[in-house]
């Protein structure tokens, strides 16, 4: 099968250790053997990316630098960011290729991801980034720095930015060409950089794209026979965090939009996921969307774990 994989936060980043460039690296090198399992079992696998914590740690970097040197714009933090884990998966597949003799090409695409600027979201900012912080630690920044602050899944209070909804994959073309060489793509790291497209050409715009999203766009377009979200759960869960907490092995689209409509799904965690799963289904007509743990993804291409969310 083609596959468009999405990478949650847990896949490219260990909870509770430093957040440094060599833990990084130690934890997308776990990561990158499952990916290779789904790539020995013979799939076209295309790789996306979260970014959350790195583009807000690459943001704070360039404000604390801006007594000396320029900061860099919010867009060019995202292709940075793009750039630094594009790198660390990159460099870790081909070391699992080589130790498994295997000979394929990888590459990671600086992607553009087309929005709306008139998306609601700019409104309204959503989307988590950089380190978590304490209430009062908080409070002192949306006084001293204008940010905007929520608190995030119970874990503490974070940054929160627009996260409008992808359009269109400026490279999409170029994906494609190097899926049909053979080549593992990794694209649309931390969403895509967004851009809109302003006097005819493209301008980057301070947001970042839920990567779900952006991987969804992209399986779509890349008529995908599968879209897999891999994240730190095994699967979907309704009553979460309840005594009638119950796995969900698979649901229908329209039975997914009655455990949104009840409220089962997070608005920072598990919401996105299910309805990037949905979108995809909902465009591609006989097709399937599976959300999974990663340590499972080989068992859930097999059925044997994971949620499987079809029409």
């Amino acid at each position: 099968m083609r596959i468009v994989v999405a990478l949650g936060g847990n896949a490219l980043q260990a909870e509770g250790k430093p957040a440094t460039a060599q833990s990084q690296l130690e934890v997308v090198t776990e990561t990158v053997r499952h990916l290779v399992d789904i790539i020995e079992a013979g799939h076209e696998l295309i790789i996306v990316h979260g970014n959350g914590p790195q583009v807000g740690r690459i943001v704070i970097q360039n404000e604390l630098a801006d007594v000396t040197t320029p900061a860099m714009p919010f867009d060019v933090c995202d292709a940075m960011s793009q750039g630094m884990i594009g790198y660390h998966i990159q460099q870790a597949i081909e070391t699992e290729f080589h130790q498994r003799g295997m000979k394929k090409d990888v590459a990671a695409i600086v992607t553009q991801v087309v929005v709306d600027e008139f998306d609601q979201a700019f409104q309204d900012p959503t989307k988590p980034i950089g380190p978590f912080y304490t209430q009062e630690e908080a409070n002192k920044l949306s006084v001293e720095k204008g940010y905007v602050m929520k608190e995030d899944a119970g874990r503490g209070y974070r940054r929160v930015v627009a996260s409008p909804k992808p359009v269109e994959i400026v490279e999409k073309h170029v994906i494609e060409l190097l899926v049909e060489q053979g080549v593992i793509p990794i694209a649309c790291g931390g969403g895509g950089v967004p851009v809109v497209m302003e006097n005819g050409h493209y301008k980057g715009v301070a947001a970042v794209i839920d990567k779900d999203f952006a991987a969804q766009t992209l399986a779509t377009a890349l008529h995908a026979d599968m879209l897999v979200i891999l994240t730190a759960v095994e699967r979907v869960a309704i009553h979460y965090g309840t005594p009638q907490q119950q796995a969900v092995d698979a649901m229908s689209v329209e039975q997914a939009k009655m455990y949104i409509e009840a409220g089962h799904f997070p608005a920072g965690s598990m919401l996105p996921k299910v309805e990037a799963a949905i979108q995809f289904v909902q465009e591609n007509p006989g097709k399937t969307a599976l959300i999974a743990a990663l340590e499972q993804a080989d068992l859930a291409l097999k059925g044997e774990s994971g949620t499987i969310v079809h029409e």
